[in-house]
């Protein structure tokens, strides 16, 4: 089917109205926004003398609304420019401006009644052919259709955002009894290229497939929590980063969230299911009924699971709900010997067998909760889904883990796992017994470099749809594509003669292992490949030189290895800039530091659309010494217009330095000049490396000529240092920064004017990373700077000093 969607009108402004009209906005269409009139003035439009019939007071609700959702942090818009794209209305009065668009997306209160009337009132405006979707969490979509006209149905799917739209991946399509095979086709692949999402077709069953899993496991999961006698912290200690899900865990979670949101779906489910085998597990236990009737909802009435206590002299103090009184007390610190072994692996796989097969508390908590889950979704099968990947590609895009729960069970073996649920009393679907007396004991394999699952009614591996346009590196991994690698870092063949550089240290932080790494891929591309790709599946790209090295040598003073250290990163950065084959590196999430500085120097940047970029060495009282101040002072120099104006830019770029400024989408780091309008950014993180390797190529055919490093960098001498300095000073005196804040500053105004030249000057690369490296090499004898370094490396958090 061939679409094209430049116009979208979203019918409802609320929580998921508005973002859902910001995340559009955030790929370049025109939106319209929609909701009700207001049924009275307020006070304050009385006293105005504003009427009913004002436009500012119709659109009140639409305004509002929109107003506050551009205001939440985290955004729910890349570049707050963005929000020209959006035009706001009523239904009363522009309701008619419907037939301009392209897509119609009905967010408005989950009640049949109020959105089959307004289908009613859409149907006298919609052009035949528009799609038309509901963001329902629940409603039937064949009830939701009920009376409306053939083209209407044809067109017509569920379209089921997870909120916030911008951050969750998850988008679940769920066709109505006469929808178009050709509208589900063109939406899974509408959300999957264009909105960035992992789109997943559903059946029309009670909560579709995330939510129906997700809150299972949740409700079911606090009957074992009350049932083991557990606390708040130690059930967030156990379900969070540990086991690869998300950081806020349990209960953190459901208080963000809100807990009645969970628990009206719950409930819901209740109802609707009456022939699901562990419908009572939807039944609310005391921890939770207790706090959903007092309405203690979460962080949107002020305490839930936590509550934060304010005390008159400023002080916050967070406590936690105790199971046994329903009263708040202070936050326990739990500990588990489970937890304190799995420390040792940093690989999720090996460390969550640790930690279902530890013999301890933990280890039976995770055995109940995994055991549980692993046989419902093996009884979902074929009621929700008739492939059992599509249950793990919902609930990891819609609740943020990390593994689903068929590759869980596959990380812990099948065969064995499935004895050990027996004794437990949670014996799988019959299929299950089925496959592994077939011989076949994984859901998941990889066959002929593709990805495939295990398909019920043939009995057989299917490759999952869609993955070979992606690049897996695990997949890769599997397929014996490993060409190089050691403690650090590993080389991938990604196809097409263009090899992949992988990092896997903690956080990615780019130590030895990771410089080697670097050279050594850019060696073998250069012998006899198109080029290279740096990139990886982490969870984030890098958050920049590893600090524990450096620390070391400069409590030492050992300035000579800090030298070298310096040295090699600088000249390995300057390598990827400079190598005969073209480089491009797919930095995602974090950027920071060195992986910014990595980052700057390829030959083309293919971002992820959510990239957290920035030079932020200043918060461990040095400046960017892999040579990300000589490319920022570089690029400024390119690209500056003569006059004041050429003082304001090189201030700026200045200033996110001396700031730390990082960026809080890939749009805002292209405002931060640290990606180009030549730079790409990838909607779908599954795509970037595939985007990448494509950039590789176009740049290969395209006749790619190794680049000439650069003699005639203008830099300003005196002129910018007076005004830097002034600007210090002022700043200084303001107490706005400290006075070793004030030192840093200074030697980064140094490097990015060139020196103390009496006039401005052309000068090379090399010269501006050698003024890098001895401003850094001053300032790793600084005192104060070791104190910021001890505070990361030993507390986690950033000192200033």
């Amino acid at each position: 089917m061939n679409k094209t969607i430049k116009k979208v009108a979203v019918l409802g402004s609320g929580v998921m109205g508005s973002r859902i009209a910001c995340h559009f906005a955030n790929i370049g269409v025109q939106v319209l926004l929609l909701d009700i009139v207001p049924f009275e003035l307020t006070d304050e439009e009385k006293k105005k003398g504003l009427t009913k019939e004002d436009s500012l007071v119709r659109n009140r609700i639409v305004n509002q609304a929109l107003q506050s959702t551009l205001k939440s942090n985290p955004s729910a818009i890349y570049d707050k420019a963005f929000a020209s794209r959006i035009s706001t209305g009523n239904f009363d009065d522009d309701l008619p401006k419907i037939k301009e668009v392209d897509w119609i997306i009905e967010v408005v209160v989950e009640r049949l009644d109020i959105k089959q009337q307004l289908f009613e009132k859409v149907e006298k405006y919609r052009k035949p052919g528009t799609l038309i979707t509901s963001n329902t969490s629940g409603i039937p979509m064949h009830m939701m259709c009920e009376g409306r006209s053939e083209d209407f149905q044809e067109n017509f799917a569920g379209t089921h955002f997870f909120n916030p739209p911008r951050y969750l991946k998850l988008l679940e399509i769920i066709p109505a009894p006469k929808t178009n095979p050709e509208i589900i086709d063109f939406l899974m692949d509408y959300g999957d290229r264009f909105l960035g999402k992992e789109t997943v077709l559903c059946k029309d069953t009670p909560a579709f497939i995330a939510n129906r899993i997700g809150v299972y496991a949740i409700i079911s999961g606090m009957h074992t929590i009350e049932k083991m006698g557990m606390g708040v912290s130690e059930v967030d200690k156990l379900t969070g980063t540990v086991i690869g899900r998300a950081k806020s865990a349990t209960f953190r979670t459901m208080d963000v969230v809100g807990l009645d949101t969970t628990v009206n779906v719950a409930n819901n489910l209740y109802k609707a299911l009456p022939d699901d085998e562990s419908r009572d597990k939807f039944k609310l236990p005391k921890i939770v009924e207790v706090l959903y009737e007092n309405k203690w909802f979460g962080d949107k009435t002020g305490q839930g699971y936590f509550k934060m206590i304010r005390h008159k002299d400023g002080r916050k103090e967070l406590k936690e709900i105790d199971f046994e009184t329903f009263e708040y007390k202070d936050v326990e610190k739990p500990k588990f010997k489970a937890l304190e072994a799995a420390k040792e692996h940093e690989n999720l796989k090996n460390r969550i067998k640790l930690l279902v097969n530890f013999d301890d508390k933990a280890g039976e908590f995770y055995r109940a909760t995994f055991y549980d889950l692993f046989r419902y979704c093996s009884n979902r099968i074929p009621e929700i889904s008739d492939e059992l990947y599509r249950i793990d590609q919902a609930v990891c895009a819609g609740f943020g883990w990390e593994y689903g729960p068929f590759e869980n069970w596959d990380i812990l073996g099948i065969k064995d796992t499935v004895s050990k649920m027996e004794a437990a009393g949670e014996k799988p679907a019959s299929w299950v017994y089925e496959m592994l007396d077939a011989g076949h004991e994984s859901f998941y394999k990889v066959e002929g470099g593709k990805k495939c699952y295990y398909d019920i009614p043939s009995k057989s591996y299917k490759a999952i749809p869609g993955v070979d346009e992606f690049i897996i590196l695990d997949t890769l991994k599997a397929a014996d594509k490993k060409l190089w690698g050691n403690a650090g870092s590993t080389v991938y063949d990604l196809g097409d003669d263009v090899i992949g550089l992988e990092f896997h240290t903690k956080m990615n932080s780019m130590g030895q292992e990771v410089i080697e790494g670097i050279n050594t891929a850019i060696g073998m591309a250069e012998k006899s490949h198109k080029g290279l790709v740096i990139g990886n599946e982490g969870g984030n790209f890098s958050a920049g030189a590893n600090l524990s090295m450096l620390f070391m040598f400069a409590g030492d003073q050992d300035f000579d290895e800090i030298n070298l250290m310096i040295a090699q990163f600088q000249n390995t950065m300057m390598r990827a800039r400079y190598s005969s084959v073209p480089v491009v590196v797919a930095p995602h999430n974090m950027a920071l530091g060195g992986g910014c500085e990595l980052s700057l120097h390829a030959d083309h940047i293919q971002a992820h659309a959510e990239l957290y970029m920035g030079l932020v060495e200043v918060g461990v009282g040095l400046i960017p010494a892999g040579g990300g101040t000589k490319e920022m002072t570089r690029r400024f120099a390119n690209s500056v217009i003569s006059g004041d104006v050429e003082l304001n830019q090189l201030q700026e770029y200045f200033m996110n330095i001396a700031m730390a400024k990082v960026s809080t989408s890939a749009e805002e780091a292209r405002n931060l000049g640290y990606l180009t309008n030549q730079d790409g950014i990838t909607l779908n993180r599954k795509r970037q490396l595939a985007e990448a390797k494509a950039k590789v190529l176009a740049l290969h055919e395209s006749g790619y000529t190794q680049p000439v490093q650069q003699t005639n960098i203008k830099v300003l001498g005196k002129t910018s240092l007076a005004l830097f300095e002034a600007g210090i000073t002022g700043m200084q005196y303001g107490a706005y920064i400290s006075e070793h804040d004030a030192k840093i500053a200074r030697r980064l105004a140094w490097v990015m004017s060139g020196g103390d030249l009496s006039s401005p000057t052309e000068v090379s690369e090399q010269y501006l990373l050698d003024l890098e490296r001895e401003a850094f090499l001053s300032l790793t004898g600084e005192k104060k700077t070791l104190e910021r370094i001890h505070s990361i490396l030993f507390k986690g958090k950033p000192l200033r000093n």
